[in-house]
């Protein structure tokens, strides 16, 4: 990762980037690569490097949405909590969805297994939900819009699960993928009010990784659209 990222949105409190897949987003063991040189390089002439108020996995791509100081931090961890920010994602799955759309409405909870940090179905768990459409379908995969109601870890990927079509490339989950593609999921777009009218809002360009997935489902990028970095 160079010590730059894209920025889709900035103003004088938040920031909104495009994270490539292979880093991640908070400092942990084994975590590898993470953004902490690159948030650095984003303090746009602030005092601090801006802190992310959200997570993504360390191999989701596309949107996440920084504070740029801590009154704004402290802002953006309410909406985030009170579910007040529209999250967007994009994933291609294995097998073809039959159903057009739906909400899978299942509890989840964290457990650690070998030191590695998971999430089981179990209705003991933290409530989660996730609205999803199908948007396109092709070589044996599903292209889907999906809409977390909640953001518990791993919420999209189990929940792809238990409509019976993981994410493609997810060896946690589901399976690898073919050589060379990366877990097939990205956070499109987020939307959400700073104020009566304030609104934030970001689309992420696709990443490189996931454009013959998705034109084998159908999608046709527009012509003024952007390929991010892997």
């Amino acid at each position: 990762m160079s010590d730059t990222l894209p920025v889709l949105y900035r103003d004088a409190d938040v920031l909104v980037v495009d994270k490539p897949a292979g880093v991640a987003v908070h400092q942990a063991p084994g975590a590898g690569r993470t953004l902490e040189s690159a948030l650095e390089g984003l303090r746009f002439g602030l005092a601090t490097a801006p802190v992310p108020a959200h997570r993504l996995d360390r191999d989701t791509t596309g949107c996440l949405v920084l504070g740029r100081h801590p009154a704004a931090l402290r802002r953006l961890n309410g909406l985030f909590a009170d579910g007040a920010v529209e999250k967007v994602y994009w994933a291609v799955v294995e097998g073809e969805v039959a159903v057009a759309e739906g909400r899978v409405a299942l509890a989840l909870r964290e457990v650690v297994r070998g030191g590695l940090r998971s999430v089981v179905a179990d209705r003991r768990g933290k409530a989660a939900a996730t609205r999803w459409r199908v948007l396109g379908r092709g070589d044996g995969r599903s292209w889907l819009e999906l809409v977390p109601e909640t953001g518990r870890m791993h919420q999209l990927r189990v929940h792809c699960v238990a409509l019976g079509h993981p994410v493609v490339a997810d060896p946690l989950y589901g399976r690898p993928g073919y050589p060379g593609e990366r877990l097939h999921l990205h956070a499109r777009a987020v939307r959400f009010a700073l104020g009566p009218d304030r609104i934030v809002a970001a689309t992420a360009p696709i990443p490189r990784q996931m454009k013959p997935a998705l034109a084998s489902c159908g999608f046709e990028e527009p012509p003024s659209e952007t390929i991010s970095a892997l």
